[in-house]
């Protein structure tokens, strides 16, 4: 079994609260959460209304796969988020 962890970081200009923070970025886990080879989670700067972190957990049985997913997920979220990426990390744990 293969383990990927994609985290990502986020600078989120202009917002003025942490319920602001949590609807900007509450589409993450709508969209990525109900497909089966991912878990999604608030993973840091929980308490900083400027700022957010999410982790994205892809398994599968090849390295090859789980590395095409999280680089596809990359791409989709540097188009999707409202939101300024300041730092992205991939770790594959085969």
């Amino acid at each position: 079994m293969v383990i990927g962890i994609l985290t990502v970081q986020f600078r989120l200009h202009g917002c003025r609260s942490l319920k602001e923070k949590r609807h900007r970025l509450s589409g993450l886990r709508q969209k990525y959460g109900r497909l089966t080879h991912f878990a999604v989670c608030e993973s840091g700067s929980q308490d900083d209304h400027r700022f957010g972190e999410w982790s994205f957990v892809a398994v599968g049985s090849d390295a090859g796969f789980v590395t095409r997913v999280l680089s596809s997920l990359e791409s989709e979220l540097e188009q999707d988020v409202d939101a300024e990426i300041i730092d992205i990390s991939v770790d594959i744990d085969d």
